[in-house]
């Protein structure tokens, strides 16, 4: 599997995401992938890496939909696929119930139907329907200019918990999910996906995506520290936390070091060699995970973002030994010849 790389920081100015346009557009990654950002925010971010020459497929994992009208969100994207080039996956997630409050009143009685309705019409626009929707969250009656040439969008919803993947499976190109363990992923999200796309009468479920924290283990470096920095902020949210402790981890937050060690342990943070993480990588291509998403915030955060890309290129190098074909290569050339054989 290729992987992509995700640059998972609020950029103050787009020039600190250029090394990773960069790594992308030199290396086997997949994709260039973005977060929501409300400092250089993130649509305009990757057109200016665009405009820089940096025009490379990319991600967004995940913008806020309350932000925006799905007809903006359909133009914003597909603009992106026009300025770069090249595919864009255009992810969408609720954000927190007091932050959809402070922008539409009150927090969204029901998630899973607002993000149902709202990738519906945004998968339609872009499909160059004619639109006509009045639902709970949002009216639309419109239709976006015909662009044939377009690189194709996909619509993508963050998705943590079994409830939000089943509609996800039902609308969804793409179900990009963020810390969930392999075994969480086999056995409690594609399930979920597939049930979701069953019911909606659709031939398969969406592509699964999937970020991971990364650390290489390196001399000097503080890989546990790295590890809590990188996730602190996420494992203190109760969503978060509640998928974590489903999905079998043993979390005490008046235990950072254990709570460390269980995310070590399974494997929501991986560390060690380029080789070691790239092997280990590979359990979540078997676990059904179809686009890796490697996330190198503990680095970033306590190096910089030098350090975070190289680690990321040894990364995507190593990942290599892994895809199909060179798998398939290695084992037709057979052991190699002892000398005087």
């Amino acid at each position: 599997m290729n992987p992509a790389v995700l640059y998972p920081l609020q950029p103050d100015h787009p020039e600190l995401v250029a090394p990773f346009a960069a790594l992308v557009g030199r290396s086997e990654a997949r994709r260039l992938w973005m977060c929501q950002s409300f400092r250089a925010e993130t649509h305009q971010t990757l057109a200016y890496l665009a405009g820089a020459g940096h025009t490379v497929p990319v991600g967004m994992s995940v913008t806020l939909l309350p932000l925006r009208h799905p007809y903006e969100a359909a133009l914003q994207a597909r603009s992106l696929a026009l300025l770069t080039g090249e595919p864009v996956v255009a992810g969408f997630g609720i954000g927190n119930p007091d932050f959809v409050a402070g922008l539409a009143g009150r927090p969204y009685a029901s998630p899973r139907t607002a993000v149902r309705d709202y990738l519906r019409s945004v998968r339609a626009l872009l499909d160059g329907e004619q639109v006509a929707a009045s639902g709970p969250y949002h009216h639309l009656r419109g239709t976006l200019p015909e662009l044939p040439h377009a690189p194709r969008v996909e619509v993508g919803a963050g998705v943590l918990r079994p409830g939000m993947a089943r509609t996800a499976g039902e609308v969804a190109d793409v179900a990009v999910t963020w810390m969930t363990p392999p075994a969480y992923v086999a056995d409690t999200l594609l399930p979920a996906l597939q049930e979701g796309a069953a019911e909606a009468g659709r031939p398969r479920p969406p592509r699964l995506a999937t970020s991971v924290h990364v650390v290489v283990d390196r001399p000097g470096r503080d890989v546990r520290g790295m590890a809590y920095a990188a996730t602190a902020g996420h494992v203190a949210t109760p969503h978060y936390a509640a998928m974590l402790r489903a999905a079998g981890l043993d979390l005490d937050p008046h235990d950072p070091a254990g709570t460390v060690d269980a995310l070590l342990r399974d494997r929501v943070v991986v560390a060690g060699s380029p080789e070691e993480i790239a092997g280990t990588l590979d359990e979540y291509r078997r676990a059904g995970v179809d686009e890796v998403l490697l996330n190198p915030t503990g680095v970033l955060l306590g190096e910089g973002v030098h350090a975070a890309v190289a680690d990321l290129e040894e990364i995507v190098g190593a990942c290599r030994s892994f895809l199909p074909g060179h798998q398939q290569e290695a084992a037709s050339a057979g052991p190699p010849e002892r000398p005087g054989g």
